[in-house]
């Protein structure tokens, strides 16, 4: 019997030692903003102080628009999803896309505080300091949630876009790994300090209906965003704490609105726009074909094309 104790021993010291040395390999620091900054932002990028932060934004397009319309991405995300879009739409309209705190190279706020309340404080000064009295915006998935839920307490937004939007509770939704990781208890805690690339190409994988669209280049900007100094940690934050769930409030919208899904989404599934539709009076619905859960990316032109004529 003592034998068998020791040889059980022995087996779970090693088990641990070997369990310790696998999680030390994939161990990585968080990558300093200032040293990602070069790399990830152009001729376009500002960078502006505002609530403790330096807010990575991009201002393109028509100058003399007095009318902006103001981008926001999803979860774990980055302005650069919204780059062909812009492309597309810069010769005729004034695009002001943002790196959201918590995300990109704005990075984590001093008050580690990401409630809706939060996201509408930080437009709001945003708005002031840009000296724009009115605005269209358009959000991808968290970022449709804090565009929707910013509509129906400011007057300031002409127009309205979701694109994927969150809001709703997600039912038979596949998800992304790295989002199910990320609300998995305890098991959550690890993407502190480890995100390997691996992970994140799955992750990346789980929102396009064409995986062959994940790239190398993609991978790497992903990666190096995530592990961006104190986005783990506020990302983390977020899945943690999560956002007041009120959708009763989408019913109150009353500026016109647009709502673009990709059929194919496995993170927030297509029954959820037409709740959108449904709840938001004289809103327009457009389901694109064999798209998933960013169709700005999968679909720009498409995209591009129905904003155009919908904010015209």
């Amino acid at each position: 019997m003592k034998k068998l104790i020791k040889f059980v021993a022995y087996f779970l010291l090693t088990v641990i030692i070997l369990l310790f040395i696998f999680l030390a390999a994939l161990f990585e620091k968080d990558i300093p903003r200032e040293k990602l900054k070069p790399k990830y932002s152009n001729a376009s990028s500002h960078f502006l102080p505002l609530m403790g932060m330096q807010i990575h934004y991009r201002d393109e397009g028509n100058t003399n628009d007095s009318v902006p319309l103001i981008l926001l991405h999803g979860m774990s995300s980055s302005l650069n999803t919204w780059d062909s879009v812009v492309l597309c739409l810069k010769a005729k309209k004034r695009l002001i896309s943002i790196d959201l705190p918590a995300f990109g190279l704005t990075g984590p706020n001093p008050e580690n505080n990401y409630s809706f309340a939060y996201y509408n404080q930080f437009l709001d000064s945003f708005f002031n300091q840009l000296h724009i009295s009115r605005c269209i915006i358009a959000g991808n998935s968290l970022g449709g949630a804090i565009a929707w839920e910013y509509t129906t307490v400011h007057n300031n937004v002409s127009k309205l876009i979701l694109i994927d939007a969150a809001g709703y509770p997600i039912k038979n939704a596949k998800g992304s790994i790295g989002f199910t990781i990320a609300s998995t208890p305890v098991i959550n805690n690890l993407l502190l300090y480890i995100t390997p690339k691996s992970l994140v190409r799955k992750s990346l994988e789980g929102i396009y209906f064409d995986k062959n669209r994940v790239t190398d280049a993609q991978v790497e900007r992903f990666h190096d965003i995530a592990i961006s100094e104190g986005n783990r940690k506020a990302v983390l934050t977020i899945f943690k704490k999560g956002f007041e769930r009120e959708p009763e409030k989408i019913n109150t919208i009353s500026s016109p609105t647009l709502i673009i899904w990709g059929e194919k989404d496995q993170v927030i599934p297509v029954e959820n726009a037409y709740l959108f539709e449904k709840n938001i009076k004289g809103s327009k619905l457009e389901i694109l074909k064999n798209i998933g859960h960013v169709p700005m990316e999968e679909a720009a032109k498409k995209v591009a094309d129905l904003i155009a004529n919908f904010i015209q």
